[in-house]
């Protein structure tokens, strides 16, 4: 059996279920280094210093492997804890990264906003140099690997000499997917609705891009779509104005609204039975996954991340491309429930794949190879 040093900067969202799942249920000895999952820039900055002098100060831990999340910089950290890890091996696991974060159109809005809109390239860089100084890096998905390595040598065309362009396929050569795993022993299915439940379980933020979500529940209202609406999901900063107009738009419809605890958002997601995603940015889709295996038929944009986690046979009855089919489609599913049951049924299944029990072998079996490279 092996140590694990597991290191989540940003201890939070699916970066803390990432990180404790991994702990539950690998076979290895893991031990999570982490902060609270606030203030996402200064732990891009400071967490590195933070962490290596907590590390330094514990004698009771070896690794045997360095496993980080693409919040930390890494090679701050590995220059700090170098006398005691100089021949341990580091891994990196790329939930999300900062070169591909869509900026809002409002440049008020959005986690850029103090910077006018403007993208930090500073927080590029770190993602870059955290990469570089990794012996593996590991994205959640393949559209995340590969939308990355298309846009990384635009972003270092930038720089006017010694760019490193080069570097990307360095890069690549040492990446592979690791999909994140979900523990889906506490989601089940309860359909008793007398209207079809519509759910968004994604976090309030422009990026989710709940304004086209809204706008298209009004045109399905507007042209005779009876429904039931639970919206639910976390807000870290000043939710988008579209969630208080819709309160009031939706107030007939609303069976919940705001956040949930963990047990009322089971309890939510066995009560939908459709969940809709509109989002503009997603490198996997946990709460989509959680939603179908609770028996909801999902409505995706084909793009991102999605038409990876739905199977090709099912794309054209759950991919849309744009609001007009999003409405056709959920006239036509809300129609007929019953009909679309057994899609449901087997999506269901099929989201089983990103199960903990299915992944954590994989998981194991990666420790271990990066371990006997070493």
């Amino acid at each position: 059996m092996a140590n694990l040093l597991l290191i989540s900067p940003y201890h939070s969202g699916s970066h803390k279920s990432w990180a404790e799942g991994v702990q539950k249920h690998s076979q290895h000895s893991v031990r999570i280094l982490s902060l609270p999952g606030q203030l996402w820039k200064w732990r891009m900055h400071g967490a590195a210093v933070t962490l290596a002098k907590q590390f330094l100060a514990d004698w009771d831990f070896q690794p045997d492997l360095v496993l980080a999340d693409d919040m930390l910089d890494l090679a701050t950290f590995i220059a700090l804890t170098r006398k005691r890890l100089a021949n341990v091996p580091f891994a990196l696991y790329m939930h999300e990264n900062q070169l591909l974060y869509p900026l809002a159109a409002d440049k008020k809005k959005g986690p850029m906003r103090r910077n006018w809109g403007l993208r930090e390239r500073q927080y590029v860089l770190i993602n870059w140099k955290s990469m570089l100084a990794a012996d593996h890096i590991f994205f959640n998905s393949h559209f995340h690997q590969k939308a990355l390595f298309d846009e990384l040598p635009l972003f270092l065309r930038h720089y006017q000499d010694h760019n490193e362009e080069e570097s990307v396929e360095l890069l690549r050569a040492k990446s592979t997917v690791l999909p994140v795993g979900i523990d889906f022993h506490e989601i089940d299915r309860l359909k008793s609705n007398e209207l079809p439940t519509i759910l968004w379980n994604q976090r309030w933020e422009f990026d989710k891009n709940p304004a086209e979500f809204f706008a298209t529940l009004r045109q399905f209202k507007q042209d005779g779509g009876r429904f039931k609406l639970i919206i639910c999901g976390e807000s870290f900063s000043k939710a988008p104005d579209e969630f208080s107009v819709a309160k009031e738009a939706f107030k007939s419809e609303l069976i919940h609204f705001g956040y949930a605890t963990r047990s009322e958002y089971n309890q939510l997601l066995a009560q939908s039975d459709i969940v809709i995603s509109t989002a503009l940015h997603e490198f996997f889709g946990i709460s989509i996954l959680e939603a179908i295996h609770a028996g909801a038929f999902p409505l995706l944009p084909n793009r991102l991340s999605y038409p990876e986690l739905i199977p090709t046979l099912y794309h054209q009855d759950v991919l849309y491309s744009n609001r007009y089919e999003l409405v056709q489609k959920l006239h036509t599913v809300t129609a007929d429930l019953n009909r679309y049951q057994s899609i449901t049924h087997d999506l269901r299944s099929k989201s089983l794949t990103y199960s903990w029990n299915r992944l954590i072998r994989q998981y194991d079996q990666e420790i271990e190879a990066l371990i006997h490279i070493s």
